[in-house]
């Protein structure tokens, strides 16, 4: 075949390509489309042809335009760009995360005749990555009922349900103190639903400020606010033909409640500096230790939020109420540690196992877990003897419990909500160190200043009293 017989069927080899593919003139003007490009931006070629190729709206091409110079894009400049990670954005309003190529043409006598560039769609390359991150937070095992572990009546109970919430659409509510596995409780509905094929995408909403959380949910504009230098997609966008997670949900900012209400009813949301509505097609799984009713009647939880939010309600027990579940989780975090060969570790004395579960757990799986993992490490080799436990387990299960409860380990005060007489009551063990009563408690040392600052709790008074 000659260069002519190519030049003459150069459009159908185009057509052919996978990634899309335009020209564009020296103006920015786009003169011609490949298929490929028409299909992964869903515009027409029509809409496309003598169109600019600022249509696509992409946050690098931002960037290029403003540093340019003399010329409208930077490209002019450094005739070449390569592998450039960026996203544009479809007729629909979604954005695609894409892999840009770009190279000006010249005639030969250097003069720049136009600009051609390649667009690679690796949305589905994003997807694949975070199902591999997802799967690999499951336990598994066959003790396991997808990373949760336990025989007892109560765990039961609570297999048959997320079994059965899972098929169905309709909002999922999760109920239990930290550290009972509330994460894994979602991961499998996720797992047992229609949507497992889709991303499961989670948020702790008790980790970001209020402007942070409502971009990470919704996403942003280039431009939305300060700092905003780029599109973001937000996980609602992320989690479209799958399941989100918002953890934490009690600590939502009510501003936030109400666009989350907004969303749950209308199934749409916008991104934070955009007023294009997006369809929403993804199923909302929330979690909380607190109780949301409480917080209604104090104005600090919206209660119709609350009621929408509260179509299937699944209460995860303590570890407390599941004493019988105690020696298998221990001999299963020990077996965890005896596969990775980093701790030698040989299994749990009769004395030590008798120990844990005379234990109140107060930062329930996730302090047992912690635990055994210390016990590990304190012991070297050989078995886990009573003496390689925490202090504090044997300390408290030797100390008398409920009213007659010392000084040092008191019981939660009446009258203060659960949440705050528990946070008190690590407080005061960890002698004012709030990264040890996070430790205690099961969660990060944000959420506890998070909720000293919500419950207005002075550290001196604490220690004091």
């Amino acid at each position: 075949m000659t260069e002519q017989e190519i030049n003459l069927y150069l459009k159908e080899i185009l057509n052919t390509m996978h990634d899309g593919l335009f020209l564009t003139r020296p103006d920015g003007t786009i003169m011609m489309v490949n298929d490929a490009l028409v299909r992964m931006t869903g515009y027409s070629r029509q809409e496309l042809m003598n169109a600019r190729c600022s249509i696509f709206d992409c946050d690098v091409c931002h960037r290029s335009r403003a540093e340019g110079s003399r010329h409208w894009c930077r490209l002019f400049k450094i005739k070449r760009e390569n592998m450039k990670s960026c996203h544009i954005r479809r007729k629909s309003g979604e954005y695609i995360h894409v892999v840009k190529n770009a190279s000006l043409l010249q005639d030969g006598d250097g003069e720049v005749i136009g600009a051609v560039e390649t667009l690679t769609d690796i949305s589905e390359l994003d997807a694949r990555d975070r199902k591999i991150k997802e799967l690999s937070r499951l336990l598994g095992g066959e003790e396991s009922f997808f990373g949760m572990v336990g025989r007892s009546e109560a765990m039961r109970r609570v297999y048959d349900l997320l079994e059965r919430a899972a098929q169905s659409d309709a909002p999922v509510i999760i109920f239990g103190e930290s550290g009972t596995g509330k994460e894994l409780a979602a991961a499998a509905i996720h797992e047992l639903g229609p949507r497992k094929d889709g991303p499961f995408v989670q948020i702790n909403c008790a980790a970001l400020n209020e402007s942070l959380l409502e971009s990470e949910i919704f996403g942003h504009v280039k431009g939305a606010f300060t700092g905003a230098y780029r599109h973001r997609k937000g996980r609602f966008e992320e989690a479209q033909g799958g399941d989100v997670f918002l953890d934490e949900i009690g600590d939502v900012p009510l501003s936030i409640q109400v666009k989350l209400l907004r969303v749950l009813e209308t199934r749409s949301f916008e991104r934070v500096g955009d007023n294009r509505p997006l369809p929403l097609d993804a199923r909302l799984i929330t979690a909380t230790n607190q109780d949301l009713r409480a917080l209604a009647e104090e104005k600090r939880f919206r209660e119709d939020f609350f009621y929408r939010i509260n179509v299937i309600p699944i209460h995860l027990p303590p570890l407390r109420d599941r004493r019988e579940d105690i020696p298998l989780l221990a001999e299963h975090f020990v077996r965890r540690l005896q596969e990775t060969g980093k701790e030698p570790v040989g299994g749990l004395a009769p004395q030590s196992l008798e120990l844990l579960t005379a234990y109140s757990w107060p930062g329930n799986v996730r302090e047992l877990k912690s635990a055994v993992e210390y016990a590990a490490v304190v012991c070297r080799d050989g078995l886990i003897l009573p003496e390689h436990l925490p202090p504090q387990i044997a300390s408290v299960c030797a100390a008398p419990q409920g009213p007659e409860a010392t000084a040092d380990f008191p019981a939660p005060q009446a009258g203060l909500p659960r949440q705050k007489a528990e946070l008190i009551q690590a407080l005061r063990q960890a002698g004012g160190n709030k990264s040890a009563a996070a430790r205690q408690l099961g969660v990060s040392r944000i959420t506890v200043l998070n909720r000293m600052r919500k419950y207005g709790i002075d550290m001196r008074k604490v220690i004091t009293s």
